[in-house]
């Protein structure tokens, strides 16, 4: 998803999400018109929390405000990347599931390695397991 910031960056992904083995499930924006990115963060989100999707991946002109927005969905853990090494962080520390970029501030040559990066890495060490099972207990402590 993306807002019309991030259209032509959203674009941009399809065909390197295809190299990569994966099926993006369009959800907006689609065209450069413009809108407000919560409306799309959310709709990533809630495609991910509710099994549509595996991952999400979310583009606005900066990236924070959808991170902000996606995050507010039960369950699911946003995080704002630049490069591939803070994908690879996010996935194997943090677990999270949606990705969001800022199409200001990722420079369109990183996307193939970023995407990579975050698509290809997993959560598997205990201790991370563990600060993330406290990330989920704050989240259900604040309802």
């Amino acid at each position: 998803g993306a807002d019309h910031g991030g259209f032509q960056v959203k674009e941009d992904l399809k065909p390197h999400l295809a190299r990569l083995g994966w099926k993006a499930l369009d959800l907006g924006t689609h065209s450069t018109e413009a809108v407000d990115y919560p409306d799309f963060a959310r709709a990533v989100a809630l495609a991910v929390r509710h099994g549509r999707a595996r991952f999400g991946i979310v583009v606005d002109g900066a990236g924070t405000g959808s991170c902000m927005a996606a995050n507010k969905v039960r369950g699911v853990r946003a995080a704002l990347c630049v490069d591939a090494a803070a994908a690879r962080n996010a996935r194997e520390h943090n677990d999270a599931q949606v990705l969001t970029l800022g199409a200001r501030f990722v420079r369109p040559e990183a996307l193939p390695e970023l995407l990579q990066a975050f698509l290809g890495s997993h959560c598997t060490e205990a201790r991370h397991r563990r600060r993330v099972e406290l990330i989920m207990r704050i989240e259900e402590q604040g309802r």
